[in-house]
């Protein structure tokens, strides 16, 4: 330090100029410059930006063609990219087309790209409707701009920016907020009842579908189309629905918020730059309105909120609820009709496959452990909820994973804790407000916490989501009342029969003193969803079983020695022990005997679970109160499958007496 600077009398050292010269970058000035030059830092090379807007716009690499040129040919900058009038001039016109109401003669006018973006972008010609046109208002001579397909980093910087209640999280997730609605509305949902589907869908008791006219629909359509017309901005993508490439169904999704369009991002299935290019006409349309209620004055409206499909139109409607999980289940109720008229059967379940190529369909309720027995490190994951099986195999329909967080833990679901990280939607989850670590065991907003995030999340996922025909059908229950065989084999009939039914059991709510368990019966393992009489779908399931030689299994993740509060729950360890011998093709090979009232195959023995438990009435001390239990829940059964009965399955209704001969006989 002598050397350096000299110290003071207050101790403190002063550095000398030669010696400041040398801590300092040497600033120079060019050979030959006059004084109104710029000077320069030596030290680093020459930038080749002259302003801070021009630095700007060197952060920002270009990418695919996605934007349509200015008139003259030259390229017009935009929030993506140059690109050719083909591709995005034909975009912005069939988004116009999507968009255009249907009393005036052309579509909204439409500009490509971020309305705070100071770049000009060529905006969509008017797009024409078959329609007189009506007075011009004011909402026709405004520019809406379309945010089309951004990427999650883009939608991260919208939700960010404009949208309260997002945040990031400790892992890199987009935690966001639902609103009101923290879960699906059933009955908001509405399907338009016309001379074709009034003959198709399945109407009446026991069904989801509730009916509107066709009008009706209109007027809601209307008024979310003028909603979605006013805002400055909206969000559109076009996706995919199902990997298989023969039967996959092109989907837009216009929305008003960024959360709608990262959710939908990950949970369809992402196209290509060049699928992208090409897209074309969609499929099916949804307009998302849900920050706007539909007005409860209009026919069928029994709140603020209306979630409506028409089936003819090939387009959904929500009003009322910004739950992002009703456009993904409103587009599994379309696949749930379009699929079966190519002969193609939709189902609600999981799907995975061995390494020797063998697949196997999990269907359960909530609580069943779908989820977890289907999520195998030693197999591929296909899909965990939303599957097809048409001649060539079984398809996922979707591009993602939508999980629930409630309670989750690294140790319990490694492979969900692991797959939320950046880009993945968490739903009305509580983190700290410093660290914005999650707490999943909050349940301050709602217990249906969710995450949505691309399967490619999850790492032995098969990309593309394909595979074989199944061998195995395994059907989950979780039986509270205790009653059912850990594992039994099913022939096709009684596959049909429990397909049908769709059984579990849970607990019963927390008032003091209830302990008795409640039986809940959900048609095809999904009736929330289907479009089709149930029988419809299990005659599909047979037809493909008995042609390909599936297997159909029970099993019962529930409970054994009791009911609910005096027996206990089957040890997960030897439900997996039971499914490793389904997938082995062990249990093909077992000796089995046949139970009183269901009639169900138990086999004697199976690797690593006690031979005691198989057999339900063995693990019950009570034998009296194991008949009294088994005959109650076989009630159940018989009142449940009675809204099914008046069906007939083919002209002359013999299928549809051996699913009922396949029940209970008590």
């Amino acid at each position: 330090m002598a050397g350096n600077g000299n110290e003071n009398a207050d101790g403190d050292f002063s550095f000398s100029a030669a010696a400041a010269r040398d801590a300092l970058p040497r600033i120079t000035t060019e050979k030959g410059a006059k004084s109104a030059d710029v000077c320069h830092d030596d030290t680093a090379p020459r930038v080749n930006f002259q302003t801070i807007d021009e630095l700007h716009c060197l952060q920002k690499k270009r990418s695919a063609p996605t934007t349509p040129l200015k008139e003259g040919g030259g390229v017009v900058m935009g929030t993506s990219g140059p690109t050719t009038p083909s591709s995005g001039e034909t975009m912005l016109q069939s988004v116009s087309a999507s968009l255009a109401s249907l009393t005036r003669e052309t579509g909204p006018k439409l500009i490509r790209g971020d309305p705070t973006s100071a770049a000009k972008v060529a905006h969509v010609p008017h797009t024409p409707t078959s329609v007189p046109a009506a007075d011009v208002s004011d909402s026709g001579l405004k520019f809406t701009h379309i945010l089309h397909n951004l990427s999650p980093a883009e939608l991260y910087e919208q939700a960010i920016k404009y949208e309260k209640g997002s945040f990031v999280t400790s892992t890199g997730a987009l935690a966001t907020l639902s609103g009101a609605k923290t879960g699906r509305s059933p009955k908001d949902k509405r399907v338009v009842k016309d001379e074709t589907t009034a003959s198709e869908l399945w109407w009446g008791k026991g069904s989801p579908n509730i009916e509107m006219d066709e009008q009706t629909f209109l007027v809601n359509r209307e008024r979310a189309v003028d909603y979605l017309n006013s805002l400055d901005k909206v969000f559109v993508n076009d996706q995919y629905l199902n990997w298989d490439p023969e039967n996959s169904i092109k989907v837009r999704i216009v929305s008003a918020r960024a959360y709608h369009s990262l959710f939908m991002h990950n949970m369809c299935i992402r196209p290509t730059p060049e699928e992208l290019e090409n897209f074309g006409t969609p499929d099916f349309t949804i307009y998302n309105a849900g920050k706007f209620p539909c007005n409860r004055y209009t026919h069928y409206m029994t709140s603020s909120t209306s979630i409506d499909i028409n089936l003819g139109r090939r387009e959904m409607v929500i009003l009322g609820t910004q739950y992002a999980g009703e456009m993904k289940k409103g587009l599994f109720g379309v696949m749930h009709y379009l699929m079966p008229k190519r002969k193609i059967l939709s189902l609600h379940s999981g799907c995975n496959m061995g390494k020797e190529g063998d697949v196997a369909l999990f269907f359960g309720l909530s609580g069943t452990g779908k989820t977890t027995l289907s999520t195998d490190h030693n197999r591929y994951l296909i899909g965990d909820d939303e599957h097809c099986w048409s001649d060539a195999g079984v398809s996922n329909i979707e591009g993602g994973c939508y999980a629930k967080c409630i309670d989750l833990s690294r140790e319990k679901e490694p492979d969900i804790w692991n797959a939320i990280k950046f880009g993945t939607v968490l739903e009305n989850v509580v983190f700290d407000e410093h660290t914005r670590e999650v707490d999943y065991n909050d349940k301050s907003v709602t217990e249906n916490t969710r995450a949505a995030y691309p399967i490619e999340y999850i790492p032995n996922s098969k990309i593309p989501c394909v595979g074989p025909h199944p061998k195995n059908v395994i059907l989950l229950a979780c039986d509270a009342f205790g009653v059912l065989p850990p594992i039994s084999k099913l022939d096709l009939a009684q596959t049909m029969y429990h397909f049908i039914s769709g059984y579990t059991a849970l607990v019963a709510g927390t008032e003091e003193g209830v302990k008795e368990p409640r039986a809940t019966f959900s048609a095809c393992f999904g009736a929330a969803f289907i479009m089709l009489h149930p029988t419809k779908y299990a005659a599909m399931l047979a037809e493909k079983m008995q042609a390909q030689g599936a297997t159909g299994w029970l099993v019962n993740t529930g409970w054994s020695g009791g009911s609910y509060g005096a027996g206990s729950r089957i040890k997960l360890a030897y439900t997996r022990k039971i499914i490793d011998a389904i997938h082995s093709g062990s249990l093909l090979n077992a000796t089995y005997h046949k139970t009183e009232i269901f009639g169900l195959e138990i086999p004697n023995e199976v690797e690593g679970v006690p031979s005691e438990i198989l057999e339900p009435m063995n693990a019950w001390e009570d034998k009296e109160a194991y008949k009294d239990t088994l005959l109650k829940l076989a009630g159940l059964f018989r009142n449940n499958f009675e809204t099914f009965t008046s069906h007939k399955i083919g002209d002359d209704g013999k299928l549809t007496e051996e699913i009922l001969a396949a029940g209970p006989n008590f």
